[in-house]
């Protein structure tokens, strides 16, 4: 059965690959909401603008109204809501935006989601159900030899983004409790691949590498994340649409933990292999240690055994994979790349400094020559 799909922050990294994946893996109908923020943009979509089941509004979640008239309008079963800011740096430095929407975004979605199923317009849907996708980052920071998160861990966010999306899985639970908003949390682990905005980790590494500048590194880079490739999150979202239970929690990672440092080098040793630099010398010698993120947090795990044992769904694509997969992208689309920080560098939201090139470094180049055939 054909379904209608909205999804919120669909311009975003995750969201306009979550969209692409719906479109070309179902016949399900697709509305993207999106605010388009520095972190979203049409051309991020641009391959999808035509396609028969593939709608866009640009929306603030804080526009009720609007939100009111699409929901109306394109009458979905479902809303997967990916908006978010999400950027730890950006949280520290610019905290307010984070809680207007995360937290009010989330609160008016909520309302009119609550109108929409009261409404007659909504009479015909059978089943709906809100995804509303959570970070690991809300359960907080783990040591070393602790096992990995599960569903039931106990919140304890320890930056303003985390303490932000926490605040946005309480009022899921509310609103599912108080007034019968059929919903499912979802949490993921640290995602990458194509359409990443250049502020996070792996096409910092990318751009600012084939940028001649500096590599910044967080304190002695020992952190540990745990990464999973978009698409494997983009099939969990799926299932968990498909075949997850309302009211649940589900965990969405890939057993991949890696130490960031580490993870630098693996991509400088890429970067190294596919587009060498000029002088014969790795990537590696432009890595900088910075001073550490306030209240960083040390290692993040998840323990995915329930998406496996009761949805059937785990990763496909390995790590390795995965990550000469991205380098390549974002090497053949530094187009894109140098789009979106212009876009942030002419913004008053952006506030950053990591996420774009100093003053006296040098752009990104208009090309790069790969030594691959």
């Amino acid at each position: 059965m054909s379904l209608n799909i909205v999804v919120t922050g669909g311009a975003g990294f995750i969201g306009c690959n979550f969209t692409r994946f719906l479109l070309q893996g179902t016949d399900y109908r697709v509305l993207v909401l999106d605010k388009l923020t520095y972190a979203g943009s049409r051309r991020s979509l641009v391959d999808l603008l035509n396609h028969p089941r593939f709608e866009f509004r640009e929306l603030d979640l804080a526009d009720g109204v609007g939100i009111r008239r699409a929901l109306a309008e394109f009458q979905p079963d479902a809303v997967v809501h990916l908006a978010a800011e999400s950027h730890v740096d950006r949280s520290i430095d610019a905290p307010a935006v984070f809680m207007d929407t995360n937290i009010l975004g989330t609160f008016t979605l909520l309302q009119e989601i609550r109108r929409y199923l009261a409404s007659d317009v909504a009479k015909h849907v059978q089943n709906f159900r809100l995804i509303h996708c959570s970070t690991d980052e809300v359960f907080g920071s783990l040591e070393d030899d602790a096992p990995a998160f599960v569903e039931t861990s106990r919140y304890a966010p320890r930056s303003p983004y985390s303490a932000s999306k926490a605040a946005a899985d309480h009022l899921v639970h509310a609103w599912q409790a108080t007034y019968g908003v059929p919903a499912i949390i979802t949490h993921s682990s640290n995602n990458y691949g194509p359409y990443q905005y250049p502020e996070k980790l792996i096409p910092v590494v990318i751009t600012r590498a084939l940028a001649d500048q500096p590599i910044p590194i967080f304190g002695t880079g020992r952190q540990i994340r745990d990464w999973i490739h978009v698409s494997d999150h983009c099939r969990g979202l799926l299932a968990v649409l498909e075949r997850g239970r309302l009211g649940e929690h589900y965990n969405i990672g890939a057993n991949c933990e890696r130490e960031n440092l580490s993870l630098v080098r693996e991509i400088c040793a890429l970067l190294d292999t596919h587009c060498p630099r000029s002088d014969g010398c790795s990537y590696a010698l432009q890595i900088s240690h910075v001073s550490d993120r306030p209240g960083h947090d040390h290692r993040y795990a998840l323990n995915i055994d329930k998406m496996t044992n009761e949805i059937d769904w785990r990763p496909q694509v390995s790590f390795s994979e995965g990550l000469q997969q991205t380098v390549r992208w974002y090497v053949s689309h530094l187009d894109w790349c140098r789009h979106m920080l212009d876009r942030a560098a002419s913004s008053a939201a952006s506030t950053a400094p990591l996420a774009s090139p100093s003053a006296s470094a040098k752009p990104l180049p208009t090309t790069v020559t790969s030594s691959e055939s």
